[in-house]
């Protein structure tokens, strides 16, 4: 059904003064700043002629990974859209289950891998609380910080490459430099980038080196005038309006029925958010506000991205302010691999370690799951335990596989050019899809 808003656009285009000079013409549309941009009608003139099969994939730059849309089209407008995915299939939960707890989580990495650090929290989270370990607050802290530099990442690459699917360069040099920030702090903190494997049941990998606290500061304080300057290019530029809006609309009431989260839901007018509704981390005591959108639409989903970018940075200074001093680790040999100069120089805690490398840590015989909100939204892990070093069953749930599945209702009836948009509006990782 097509949607009717009113958006303030600036037109220009560059011209030279008599100096020779650069500058910005502004350009009058409609009679002022202000346009009624409409949705293109849900279906072309009547032509004769039969209906046509397109691909778009697997391999193709705009599907962000080996995903297949076959398209029956109309002229040029989707009859019909039937997702073909399974091109990468990993088998991580089926490998997970002859893995211990610990190996697993390279694993996570591979998931969604722009969101690599994220996982890895959610896995410990999750099973941790098999374990039945409470971890300490400086970890708390730590992996705070690690959610939302992975969420800010995580935006980043979408904003990036959705300006350039649609049409848009510079957006993604800005997006993908402080990306690169935030990749440099990781490598200071874990010494990778892209494949952290940062944390460990009960803990973390390593805890964060001298001053680097100061380098976060550093980007909190920055970052914030690259997200203007973005938005200052594409949330009133016409092209950018006139390329989104309209685009892909999902009801309130349709994206719970797919049973969508993260942007996707809260673009919908869904206030959903797993760190306010199922709080973990101490999230429920950080100040900060879950950005919802209005309409529904490809336009939508931008705003309430570049919104959560800026919530982040708010998260971010205030665990630099309670970041705690203490240990990183909990103090329990059972999951815990005793420090180097005792494992060498004592016999119990030789016997620790030679137990947790060898044969790992065993939970209790139980069942887990513990979800948070990854930048794609809901992410879940589960877990089942027979008391043995590696879990009986360990299952994802993954966000992009679940959003994925409204691809076909969302660019039904509109143009092939529309397709392309709305697949990135989704923003999917297909390593957790064909996972």
């Amino acid at each position: 059904m097509a949607t009717k808003r009113t958006i303030e656009v600036e037109l220009s285009t560059t011209g030279l003064t008599k100096d020779g000079k650069a500058q910005r013409i502004p350009l009058v549309m409609g009679g002022g700043a202000a346009v009624a941009l409409e949705a293109p009608p849900s279906m072309e003139p009547e032509l004769e002629g039969e209906h046509m099969l397109i691909n778009i994939g697997p391999q193709h730059p705009a599907t962000h990974g080996v995903l297949r849309l076959v398209l029956e089209m109309e002229g040029e407008t989707v009859v019909r859209c039937i997702p073909h995915v399974g091109y990468l299939h990993c088998g991580f939960e089926k490998i997970g289950e002859y893995r211990q707890y610990n190996q697993i989580i390279p694993w996570t990495d591979r998931e969604d891998y722009l969101n690599s650090i994220g996982n890895n929290v959610a896995f410990a989270l999750g099973a941790e609380r098999l374990f039945n370990i409470e971890i300490t607050e400086r970890c708390k802290v730590l992996r705070v910080m690690a959610m939302e530099l992975s969420r800010i990442a995580s935006h980043l690459v979408w904003m990036g490459t959705t300006c350039i699917d649609i049409g848009a360069y510079t957006p993604f040099l800005w997006s993908f430099q402080y990306r690169e920030k935030i990749y440099e702090m990781l490598e200071k903190w874990v010494g990778a980038r892209l494949t952290t494997t940062a944390t460990r049941v009960g803990g973390m990998a390593a805890d964060i080196p001298e001053g680097w606290t100061d380098k976060l500061q550093s980007f909190v304080q920055d970052f914030p005038r690259t997200l203007d300057e973005c938005e200052r290019m594409l949330t009133k530029n016409a092209i950018w309006v006139g390329r989104t809006v309209g685009l892909g609309v999902m009801s309130p009431e349709e994206a719970l029925n797919y049973g969508l989260s993260g942007p996707m839901i809260r673009a919908s007018g869904v206030d959903y958010d797993v760190r306010k509704d199922f709080p973990y981390l101490d999230y429920e005591t950080y100040d900060w506000t879950v950005p919802v959108g209005t309409s529904g639409d490809v336009y939508d989903r931008f705003l309430v991205r570049m919104a959560e970018m800026r919530e982040s940075v708010k998260i971010l200074a205030q665990t630099l302010k309670r970041l705690p001093d203490g240990p990183v680790n909990v103090d329990d040999p059972r999951v815990i691999l005793p420090p180097k100069k005792k494992a060498t120089s004592e016999m119990e805690s030789m016997i620790h370690h030679f137990k947790n490398v060898m044969e790992g840590p065993r939970p209790p015989i139980g069942e887990s799951y513990v979800a948070v909100e990854s930048p794609k939204g809901e992410k879940g892990y589960y877990f089942v335990s027979d008391g043995s070093s590696k879990p009986v069953r360990w299952r994802i749930r993954p966000p992009s596989y679940v959003n994925l599945s409204a691809i076909p209702k969302m660019v039904e009836g509109h143009l092939l050019s529309d397709v392309i948009a709305i697949n990135a509006s989704i923003d999917i990782v297909m390593g957790e899809i064909d996972r």
